[in-house]
């Protein structure tokens, strides 16, 4: 009995040895997601003083810091998770003051004015515009609208109703309509003397620039046409406006399947007299239609020259174009994309994150970029294994702020200074004690499509567990976006790389792929051939993830799951519909099953007869790029989220599919999050979400 005593010690002793290393490896979900995200970064347009939003626990807040000490402080005070955005921070030309929006859900296709309500309050929330001093406190309601935009005498314009209100930035006055006109008005851009406000008035099948210069002189249209006209930009002297002309509404049907390119070009107009004339007409190919990245053509008007964003040289850059001389140059050459740009106060310089930078790897990161408007050629002012995005020039001139991160550390606000110098991270105390410490850095690796393509995606695994282990596949959705060897500029997307970290936390291979149709390598990669409602190219790449998965000797080929939202989702219900012999399980949150009803609406409009030549074809093509069309092949068990105000994709398509799965009897679990949208506002359903996800993956792949 002695010795069997002494065996069971000795069992009990390595059992708890390994339950305590296992512990020692894993952290909680509500640990994992308690970090501090922030957006709406901005700098004053004078001395060094910034502000942005920081989303804690669902509690959204603005905060800011000034230099040279760079302490944050909130100057808000919401208590309550109660899913109320914070969008379209500024601030006012003496920098007393931050205006912003609260409420709504501005990643919306559609009702993104609308105001959520995740808790189910008996008493809707509103979305508002509203003002609050720099040294905190002495938070005013300006008024229910949407855009704010703060002249240089401190006045706020906003659209609400699809007409244009103004209201003084200290709220001193109630907000008045500054006129009427026909169609949705929008898009309000001061004058650089404040006196003067252009803005879109959008008509449906066309759009117009219009001038408001005062009550008693009547609006001035810049060259109206049968086009759409947007994105009004002011020159420095006030006397001119640069603006994006597109084609109207109508016209003959033309073939679907077939890419063609989507025509644009930059407007030259004399504000007095609303003469115009075209500087410069993108070229008639694939590669110079109007780009589609984030921020779309980020048309600016310099110091000396125009810039704007396009793909013409098959990358999304940079382009200077001369309001004299219709030159265009190129100033940002290289195999990189840029996003999320700002122009310096005196219009001399720009700032941008880009995927460049000396690490081969760089092309699966983000760094801050400059580029002077007077010289091609690009400074990379945040090099190495982090990553860094949304840069804001400060107003003193010497340094600019932006948001940082690493692999293992979440985002928070940063400022270098232009010139070069050692980088301060600002917010860090926001960051829970002992925020989990066990994070992995995930690993590039590349593999190549049966069709040829080059496919990037990040390996995650949590090191030290022996024999193999299930593996997860997780789609981005968008499609363009692209995931990154770190933390994401994107709430919804750092919360689907803390779930990568935590399912590999919990013994699981999880590869993050992306995905042809994204965005970060290029034109051809960003817009291939078949791809959609034309084929659902894109498929391949998921489908070879699987297979390449299955030749690593760390995973268990016969356990590989996915999970993935929005279009995510879409390429999820692909997968299992298709290949439920490859795929053992899967989470579709929010995802598109049947794409005969967009490709239907833009096949046949209620006022006409004529249809396109390949529209049957172009259906049956939709049809056969839809999940639904797979359900008799679909044996896998599949866990279907879906927020039932979702403002991108309709909860219709989850709940056809569910009727569909249920009568064929497919293994079948739903969760329906009531009074939530498409990005789970409300940080308690995220992270119920989130729980419900790994626990399915859980049950269904771990022995």
């Amino acid at each position: 009995m002695k010795k069997q005593t002494v065996i069971l010690f000795l069992v009990l002793v390595a059992t708890l040895s390994l339950w305590a290393q296992r512990q020692d490896t894993l952290f909680t979900l509500s640990a994992l997601k308690s970090y501090p995200f922030p957006n709406e970064l901005v700098a004053s347009p004078k001395g060094a003083r910034i502000a942005w939003a920081f989303q804690e626990n669902g509690r959204r807040n603005v905060y800011v810091a000034e230099g040279p000490e760079w302490i944050s402080r909130p100057v808000t005070s919401f208590a309550a998770d109660d899913g109320q955005e914070i969008s379209s921070l500024s601030f006012s030309p003496n920098g007393d003051r931050l205006i912003f929006v609260r409420g709504g859900d501005h990643g919306s296709n559609w009702d993104d004015h609308l105001p959520v309500n995740v808790n189910s309050s008996p008493v809707a929330p509103k979305v508002q515009i509203l003002s609050v001093s720099f040294a905190g406190g002495d938070l005013k309601v300006l008024g229910d609208g949407e855009e704010p935009v703060v002249s240089s005498r401190g006045e706020v314009a906003f659209h609400k109703s699809g007409q244009i209100w103004t209201v003084p930035a200290d709220g001193s006055s109630p907000a008045i309509q500054l006129f009427t006109a026909r169609g949705s008005n929008s898009n309000p851009v001061w004058s650089p003397d404040g006196q003067k406000l252009a803005f879109q008035s959008n008509r449906q099948d066309h759009a117009f620039i219009g001038v408001y210069s005062g009550a008693t002189e009547p609006i001035r249209w810049m060259d109206p046409q049968f086009k759409r006209d947007g994105s009004p930009r002011w020159s420095p002297d006030g006397k001119y406006l640069a603006f994006v002309r597109t084609q109207g509404g109508g016209g003959k049907p033309d073939s679907i399947l077939t890419r063609k390119h989507t025509p644009w070009s930059i407007v030259h107009a004399e504000v007095s007299t609303g003469i115009s004339k075209t500087l410069w007409t993108a070229p008639k190919t694939l590669r110079g239609s109007i780009p589609t990245t984030h921020g779309s053509t980020n048309l600016h008007w310099a110091k000396e020259a125009i810039v704007f964003l396009a793909y013409a040289d098959g990358w999304p850059h940079l382009y200077t174009l001369s309001p004299n001389t219709g030159e265009v140059r190129l100033m940002t050459p290289g195999n990189f994309m840029a996003e999320h740009i700002t122009m310096n106060q005196d219009g001399t310089m720009f700032f941008f994150s880009g995927n460049a930078g000396p690490d081969e790897k760089d092309i699966d990161r983000r760094h801050v970029v400059a580029v002077s408007t007077k010289e091609p050629g690009v400074k990379i002012l945040t090099p190495g294994n982090g990553l860094e995005w949304t840069p804001v020039p400060l107003g003193d001139g010497k340094n600019v702020a932006y948001i940082s991160a690493t692999a293992q550390r979440p985002p928070l606000p940063a400022v270098k200074p232009i010139a070069g110098g050692e980088q301060k991270l600002i917010g860090a105390g926001q960051l829970s004690a002992g925020y989990p410490d066990k994070l992995i850095t995930p690993k590039q690796i590349t593999y190549t499509t049966p069709d040829g393509l080059k496919v990037h995606a990040q390996w995650f695994e949590q090191p030290g567990k022996k024999g193999k282990k299930p593996a997860i596949i997780y789609v981005h959705g968008g499609p363009p976006r692209q995931m990154l060897l770190g933390w994401h500029y994107s709430d919804y997307y750092s919360n689907a790389y803390a779930m990568n970290q935590y399912l590999a936390s919990r013994g699981f291979v999880v590869l993050s792929v992306n995905y042809r149709l994204g965005i970060g390598y290029g034109f051809e990669f960003h817009n291939p051939p078949a791809a959609g409602t034309a084929g659902a190219s894109e498929y391949i790449d998921i489908r070879a993830a699987a297979e390449w998965l299955r030749q690593q000797p760390e995973v268990d080929g016969q356990r590989i799951g996915i999970y993935g939202g929005s279009y995510g989702g879409y390429l999820v219900a692909m997968a299992l519909g298709r290949d439920s012999g490859l795929f053992a399980a899967g989470v579709d949150i929010h995802g598109v099953h049947d794409r005969t009803i967009e490709r239907t609406r833009q096949m046949i409009a209620p006022d006409k007869y004529e249809r396109a030549p390949d529209a049957q074809k172009a259906l049956e093509v939709a049809w056969q790029s839809s999940p639904v069309a797979y359900v008799d092949g679909w044996k896998s068990p599949v866990l279907i989220i879906h927020g039932d105000d979702d403002r991108n994709v309709r909860f219709s398509q989850s709940t056809d599919l569910v009727r569909r799965l249920e009568e064929k009897g497919v293994p079948i679990e739903t969760l329906v999050i009531v009074d939530d949208t498409h990005h789970f506002m409300s940080h308690q359903k995220q992270l119920k979400v989130n729980k419900a996800t790994a626990a399915f993956f859980e049950r269904r792949l771990q022995p």
